[in-house]
């Protein structure tokens, strides 16, 4: 087995949540303490969970915690609207966010599809 660093979603997961953590920096501290801290932890937790799935033996328990990881993109991508509407995030910056944000979608999507469930038992 490749280790978790090597797949595609995890790298795109690692690459937004390090734009997110550049960007930090360069924000208001109201912005920091209250947007800011957010958008942190819920980029870094895409990575956190795609990394502890991989790790579990049965595919019931890796999708799982694959599903948490598409939980935490989707609130990542509630902050990062608020962050451009409230012009913490430039132009520039939001079509780089928009980048990555469109190509990890659609790969941890086809990520947790490929994870197969053993099939459903036959009740007679």
């Amino acid at each position: 087995m490749n280790p978790v660093y090597d797949l595609r979603v995890y790298q795109l997961s690692e690459e937004l949540s390090d734009l997110v953590w550049q960007d930090f920096d360069t924000w208001p501290e109201k912005a920091q303490r209250t947007v800011g801290y957010q958008v942190i932890r819920a980029a870094d937790s895409i990575a956190a969970n795609i990394a502890e799935g991989y790790g579990r033996y049965t595919p019931p328990d890796r999708r799982k915690f694959y599903f948490y990881a598409r939980g935490s993109f989707e609130e990542t991508k509630a902050w990062l609207r608020k962050c451009i509407r409230r012009k913490l995030v430039g132009e520039t910056r939001a079509q780089s966010y928009k980048a990555v944000v469109d190509e990890l979608g659609l790969v941890l999507n086809g990520f947790i599809k490929a994870t197969k469930l053993p099939p459903e038992p036959l009740n007679f």
